[in-house]
């Protein structure tokens, strides 16, 4: 009589399961059986079987090209924010510069064209504009009563504190951008300080898709503040 215990299947296969379960728990399995391991045939892509070493190899090389794509994606987005903090920088400096509202404005006039490449740009100040005659800005400035019925269609914009991006209404495009509203894709709103309390900054784009809701606002946000810092000064 044979004392080896027997081990009684019955008539079900094993299923796939407990060839999982097995495999998992006996990870050397295919070390122990490397003929095995070459001789089974995957089906492929291409519609040719491969082996399962050969199928593997392939898995890994699209992780490889996969993960490849996603390094590049940060690099470009790393140098992207070292651009925009260096052109932070470079403003904060000519800021510091200025000794008056009229070369403040100038300022951030020539950052927002030339610095930060912006197809259009309003700062929007909120105050009497009998009070600023003194400076012309053309264009880029416009002073605001904070009561003023024209600021109607930024009501919600103004309620909140953070800087919105993406598609905005007609008459907000008309009030900001005048005769080149047509021409505005996309744009930012920026707060200048806590619910817009001095007024807020307007960047458009010609692209619809520059400025979006799922975008990083964090680089706006710090230009927000900045220019808020900056006009608080006078």
């Amino acid at each position: 009589m044979s004392t080896q215990a027997e081990v009684d299947y019955g008539d079900d296969e094993l299923s796939e399961q407990a060839v999982c379960d097995y495999l998992a728990s006996h990870s050397d399995f295919f070390e122990n059986h490397a003929s095995l391991l070459s001789s089974l045939q995957l089906s492929h892509s291409t519609g040719a079987a491969v082996s399962l070493v050969e199928r593997q190899v392939s898995v890994l090389r699209q992780k490889d090209r996969k993960l490849e794509k996603q390094l590049k994606e940060l690099i470009e987005v790393a140098r992207a924010n070292d651009l925009l903090s260096a052109k932070i920088h470079e403003l904060t400096l000519q800021l510091l510069k200025t000794t008056d509202l009229r070369s403040t404005i100038a300022a951030l006039e020539v950052a927002m064209r030339s610095g930060f490449g912006a197809e259009h740009a309003v700062l929007v100040v909120f105050g009497d504009p009998d009070d600023f005659r003194d400076v012309d800005a053309g264009r880029f400035f416009r002073v605001v009563a904070e009561d003023s019925d024209a600021l109607g269609p930024f009501k919600t914009f103004l309620k909140g504190s953070s800087a919105r991006c993406g598609k905005i209404r007609d008459a907000q495009k008309e009030f900001l951008f005048q005769a080149d509203a047509d021409e505005v894709g996309s744009a930012a709103l920026v707060p200048l300080s806590k619910a817009s309390e001095i007024g807020f900054l307007a960047i458009g784009s010609a692209d619809a898709n520059r400025f979006h809701p799922g975008m990083s606002i964090d680089f706006l946000t710090r230009l927000g503040d900045l220019v808020a810092g900056a006009l608080k000064r006078f």
